[in-house]
Order: C-alpha cells, then structure tokens, then sequence
C-alpha cells in the first residue's frame, strides 16, 4: 500500500504517538505500507524551507527504510522560493512539493499561489496542498488557521491541465457540488485522511472516480490504523479497494 500523507518530526504544538522516524517506520512497516509520501511538520512554522527540506531528505535516507518518499514544503512568501522549488527537483529527487496556504499566510487566488504552480509545472513536481492540518476546536488560541478556500482553483486549474495535484486532509472543507466540479477542472486527487462516516469512501466515490482517490492517513498526526479501516469497512470490491490503496498513487507518482 502506497500512504500519501505521512509527516515526519514534531508537531509545533505538542507531541504525537510514534513521532520518531524510527517508531513511524516501524508502524508503517507492520501496517503493509511500501511507500510513504512524507512531509514534515517543521514546514508548518520554521522559515527556512531549504533547511526543512534538507532535514527531510536526510532522515528520510538515513532512518526511512525506503519506505520514506519526501515531499519539499515551498513556501513563497520567503525570500528566493523558487531556488527551492528547484532544489526539491533538482537537488533532493523529489517527485513533489506539499504547500500550507493558511498556515503561510497566502490563498489559492494570489498570484503567489499562480506562480508556484507554474514553477512546480515547469519542473514536473506533483503539488500537495494541505487544507488543514488540526480542528480548529483544539488550536493553540494564538494561533488560529481557517482552512484553505479552493474555490479558486476552479479558474486555475484548466490552465495547468497536465499537473497533478493531491488535496489532503480536504473532506471537511471540500464538500457537494464543488467535489464534482474540481475534480473535472483538471489532475486533481483526494486522500482519505478526513473522510469520515460509516461506509464514507464509498460515498465518496459516488461524486469522484475512483481512481482520483488515494489512501492518505495524516499519520502520525492521526491514527494510521484509521485509514486503513476505512477502505476494510467500505463495500468497494478487490479492484477499486486495491487502486485506492495503491496503483492510483503509482500511476500518479511514476507518469
């Protein structure tokens, strides 16, 4: 199986079960995880992307066990962002970038926001954009973030119709109609991490192909075994239930 929303290190505000890339391993491994796209929670808050990147990649070769795949934060409200983004191509191999808008204090219809995906369009990098990353009920109070508004992608996507992009932790903020209607403006994906309610992948894929659905667990932020229930419990059939779980994200990270 292929996670596509794993984070390494500490989260800022407190600490989290199996938090040591050691632990996370370890649990991803008994768990059936091959591959992990991995971030990290130093990219939330700390201002110097190259040096949380360059952590990223070195933990992931050291400790990852080849499970672990980085995926680069690009901020660009930071001096010389695109030194990063071609850092992250270039430099470190990654396959993609994962963006925190609303921790970054930028929206989806900056011309910041254009300008990173026409810099990670050029390099051929997948682009994650994190929608949320806790409840807004347990956030430290001085340190209040809505969730990401993707409205603006509608007029954005269509011209960028060959870059892929995975919106993750999205389901509590990505809802009715607009599902349907990203999801046909261009290459965009789902994970599952916030999907929630009995049989909620299933209804899920009554608005979204499947094969724009990818297993995703926000792990160790959330529990990984409650992704993995989430595909067991929904009546999805051998083959849907195995492109979820792994041939959508290989397709995705080897086109």
């Amino acid at each position: 199986m292929i996670d596509v929303n794993v984070s390494l290190f500490h989260w800022p505000f407190r600490r989290l079960p199996n938090d040591s890339t050691d632990q996370l391993v370890a649990k991803l491994t008994a768990a059936g995880i091959t591959q992990a796209w991995t971030g990290t929670f130093e990219a939330v808050l700390h201002e110097d992307s190259d040096g949380v990147n360059r952590r990223l990649v070195e933990e992931c070769r050291k400790k990852g066990e080849g499970i672990l795949i980085p995926f680069g934060c690009v901020n660009p409200t930071l001096p010389d962002w695109k030194e990063d983004v071609r850092r992250c191509k270039v430099e470190y191999l990654m396959p993609g970038v994962r963006l925190y808008p609303n921790y970054h204090d930028y929206t989806l219809e900056s011309d910041l926001f254009a300008d990173v995906l026409k810099e990670c369009h050029r390099h051929k990098l997948i682009v994650q954009i994190s929608l949320r990353m806790e409840d807004v009920r347990t956030q430290h109070p001085l340190v209040q973030v809505p969730d990401v508004d993707v409205q603006p992608l509608l007029k954005l996507l269509p011209k960028f119709p060959d870059l892929k992009i995975v919106l993750i932790n999205a389901q509590r903020s990505v809802r009715g109609p607009l599902v349907t209607q990203l999801t046909e403006a261009g290459q965009l994906f789902y994970d599952i991490a916030m999907l929630e309610g009995i049989g909620g992948v299933g209804k899920f894929i009554q608005d979204v192909p499947y094969q724009r659905v990818l297993l995703g667990s926000h792990f160790p932020f959330f529990y990984l075994e409650s992704s993995l229930l989430k595909l067991k419990e929904s009546d999805l059939g051998d083959t849907i239930r195995s492109a979820i779980a792994e041939e959508n994200a290989q397709t995705l990270i080897t086109e």
